[in-house]
């Protein structure tokens, strides 16, 4: 009897990692078209470029490739705000920690009665 539920187990075991790698396979393979989608679109924009002659094709990769580079720039730009603003956060932070421990030591000297830093 227990035998029999061990071959269950061993089944939906199989089973589920059969639909784990139909799964990795249909991600391959979406991959793939989309790998192949952008370089269809590269091909088109290079085509449409070289209409204007080979100097409007150079021109339009480099333009396209400066705009990538100013966005890439840009997103640069937004994580080094975000990691400053982070920088700030962790110095409040660290404040208030100072600000409760200055608290706590004086509320320690209140207790033993002394006249604190007189």
């Amino acid at each position: 009897m227990r035998e029999k539920g061990r071959d269950r187990e061993r089944e939906r075991e199989n089973e589920r990692e059969r639909e784990r790698e139909r799964e990795r396979e249909r991600e391959r393979e979406r991959e793939r078209e989309r790998r192949g989608r952008e370089r269809e679109r590269e091909e088109r924009g290079r085509k449409r470029g070289r209409e204007g002659g080979m100097q409007g094709w150079r021109e339009g990769g480099s333009e396209r490739e400066r705009e990538r580079e100013r966005e890439r720039e840009r997103e640069r730009e937004r994580e080094r705000e975000r990691e400053r603003e982070r920088e700030r956060e962790r110095e409040r932070e660290r404040e208030r920690q100072r600000e409760t421990e200055r608290d706590r030591e004086t509320e320690r000297d209140r207790e033993r009665g002394g006249g604190g830093d007189m």
